[in-house]
């Protein structure tokens, strides 16, 4: 127990990391060209980007750019055929996004949240509190629950009773897990995040709906992220499980009992229904919509807004409502915008048939 946390400031410029291009061709895998010893301290877009900044081009369309920027250093792509501006460096790598995501956290870092327990949180009977993890102000935990090594429960953070937390998970302020809720170890929930409420499960009897009891749980298993506003329920009788690797956007919800596999992609303000399945890899965009009791197979994609009405084959792309193959789709589509001149002929036809007809009489 400690009597205070304080989170320490925000570094300024004086105390920033700061890598050569030497070592930011060491970390990424890349190849360093101009001056290997010039030093970046912080990472800023190519129109903003200092002297002192690291910046990155990763689609070509925006090579011809390059020449304006004032950046100090460049992730560029390996093999591309760029002329950096006087002062300015390079590291080509393989993939500028995946670079970038090895060299943010060394270039900020972000501050570790001090070990111990805030004295205005609540911890319930029973409650066990891993070496070197932070219970932030105001936060509850209920009881019986168990936070792992190293995890971070930040402020106004409410868990019901019986969760487990699993090691360097974090809780970002405001998020709400229900009894029993199971985050696994490394997983992120942000702001406003609800896991483990019931299920929307009811029957008709009686001409009223009665609630069934939701006596799953909801579990997260490693490396999950989970967006701010995404709600997640609990299974009706089984678990609803969310797989290892899987990163699940804004404004989200899963339904009951569904099975999310492990490192797929679930864009904002997508839903999904009770029961569902979705497999390894699979991608689901914006706004899409999945009903229940269906099954998505491992690395399909669903286009955003999509409407999916029946199971997805593994690999399969689809898109539109009731969403089907993708170039099917796009046929559909195309044909739509066809009809208001296709409409027009026919009115044409049928005035020259009319016409001819009354000549005719």
């Amino acid at each position: 127990m400690v009597e205070t946390l304080h989170h320490p400031s925000t570094p300024d410029r004086g105390t920033m990391p700061e890598l050569s291009v030497a070592e930011l061709a060491s970390v990424t895998g890349g190849e360093a060209f101009g001056d290997p010893e010039r030093l970046v301290r912080g990472v800023a877009p190519l129109d903003e980007a200092g002297p002192e900044h690291l910046s990155f081009v990763a689609n070509p369309k925006y090579f011809a750019y390059i020449h304006a920027t004032r950046a100090g250093a460049l992730l560029v792509p390996a093999g591309a055929e760029v002329s950096l501006p006087e002062g300015c460096s390079g590291v080509r790598v393989a993939d500028a996004h995946v670079a970038l995501s090895v060299v943010l956290p060394l270039l900020h870092p972000e501050p570790p949240p001090p070990p111990g327990v805030h004295p205005t949180a609540v911890l319930g009977a029973g409650v066990r509190v891993g070496e070197g993890a932070s219970v932030g102000p105001c936060a509850v935990v209920g009881d019986g629950s168990v936070l792992g090594a190293g995890c971070r429960v930040d402020a106004h953070v409410v868990l019901g009773a019986g969760c487990e937390i699993g090691e360097g998970a974090t809780l970002h302020a405001g998020c709400t897990l229900y009894d029993r809720t199971v985050v696994g170890a490394r997983s992120i929930v942000h702001s406003g995040a609800r896991l483990g409420a019931d299920g929307f499960g009811f029957a008709f009897t009686a001409g009223e709906h009665r609630k069934v009891p939701q006596v799953g749980r909801c579990v997260l298993e490693e490396d999950v992220e989970i967006g701010a506003n995404s709600t997640v329920d609990r299974g009706s009788i089984g678990d609803t499980v969310i797989g290892r690797g899987t990163k699940i956007d804004n404004l989200v919800h899963i339904g009951h009992n569904c099975r999310i596999g492990r490192h797929v992609i679930v864009v904002a303000q997508v839903g999904v229904s009770g029961s569902t399945k979705v497999g390894d890899y699979a991608v689901l965009g914006g706004q899409a919509g999945v009903g229940g009791h269906l099954t998505i197979g491992a690395r399909a994609r669903v286009g955003g807004q999509a409407g999916v009405t029946a199971d997805v084959a593994e690999g399969a792309t689809v898109s539109g409502y009731p969403a089907r193959p993708h170039r099917e789709a796009m046929r559909a589509q195309a044909a739509v915008f066809k009809l208001p001149a296709l409409l027009k002929r026919i009115g044409e036809i049928e005035r020259a048939l009319l016409g001819k007809a009354r000549t005719e009489d």
